[in-house]
């Protein structure tokens, strides 16, 4: 989940925010692509840095987002443009703009603190509404929509590789069942649903040794439901396959991950650049949140960044 936790002033932190920046070092006049602008979180700070003479394109999935963050980087009073789109079909966004490379990019994955707190969206077991789970609402088929026509063994491997869900053929096999009467059609029907299938009543358990709570037990399959809506495996994927042309000579790529599917292709695809010789340098190791950051935002707990440098033309 894209790391932003609302403060009481109603701004919005983005996760990794010093890391970013320290990776990518943006320098004035440099052209960076946002490709998860969000509420402008990270875009501003990398706004800010690169003066009159630089550029920031900003993509975003959820076009509802657009407008907020529009309004933030207005502020800035730098050169900037906005795009509702897919990362994946960056290369036709920067040739909209007039860029065959890009000096830097950053790539938050996940969903943000705003779309999961408001229940019209359908991403939180915690709040009703309808399971819906579209990043673009004027697009793609709803998560109901997915769960009355999915066959049970598919939704079975989707819950088990998407979400780590070790009750998946249980849970699958549930909504199977609950379908043939009436299709699920509220995120309450679907999170009572998988505690009775997984036989967990408790929807908040304390771990006596961790002091913290344990994760509930409908968190897994609403990941891979929201995953399998958004196909954001695959467009991970494309993304990664076409970073490389799009990045300039010696130009930098930070990648912020929340899932271990994301994180193994990211890892991957980078160290095959690296072999290739299309990256010059890329992470050993991911970066993670400090503990002040994880203590100050939970959804920081599970961030992983790592980052790439383009090899020398």
């Amino acid at each position: 989940m894209r790391g932003q936790r609302s403060t009481p002033e109603g701004q919005h932190q983005p996760v990794l925010l010093n890391e970013v920046l320290n990776v990518l070092a943006p320098q004035p006049g440099d052209t960076v692509v946002d490709c998860t602008v969000g509420w402008a979180g990270h875009a501003v700070e990398l706004l800010r840095r690169l003066g009159s003479a630089g550029r920031l394109i900003g993509i975003d999935f959820d076009p509802e987002n657009l407008p907020r963050a529009r309004e933030r980087l207005a502020e800035i009073g730098y050169p900037f443009a906005l795009h509702a789109g897919n990362f994946a079909g960056l290369p036709a966004i920067l040739a909209q703009e007039g860029i065959s490379a890009v000096d830097m990019l950053v790539a938050d994955l996940g969903m943000s603190s705003m779309q999961v707190d408001d229940p019209e969206r359908g991403f939180s077991y915690r709040r009703d509404g309808p399971l819906d789970m579209r990043m673009d609402r004027t697009r793609g088929r709803t998560a109901a929509e997915i769960l009355a026509e999915i066959d049970k063994q598919e939704l079975s491997k989707a819950l088990l590789h998407l979400g780590d869900e070790q009750n998946a053929e249980r849970i699958a096999k549930a909504i199977e069942a609950a379908r043939r009467s009436r299709p699920l059609q509220r995120t309450t029907e679907l999170t009572n649903l998988i505690l009775e299938a997984t036989q967990d009543k408790a929807r908040w358990q304390l771990h006596p040794s961790r002091n913290r709570w344990n994760l509930h037990p409908a968190a897994r399959t609403f990941q891979a439901l929201r995953m399998l809506v958004n196909r954001e495996l695959p467009n991970l994927e494309q993304l990664l396959r076409v970073l490389p042309q799009l990045l300039s000579s010696g130009g930098r790529a930070a990648i912020i991950s929340f899932h271990s599917g994301e994180d193994r292709l990211v890892k991957a695809a980078f160290r095959a650049g690296l072999h290739a010789g299309l990256y010059a340098q890329v992470s050993d190791d991911p970066i993670r949140a400090s503990w002040q950051e994880r203590n100050a935002n939970p959804r920081s707990r599970s961030a992983k960044l790592r980052w790439a440098h383009r090899a020398p033309n």
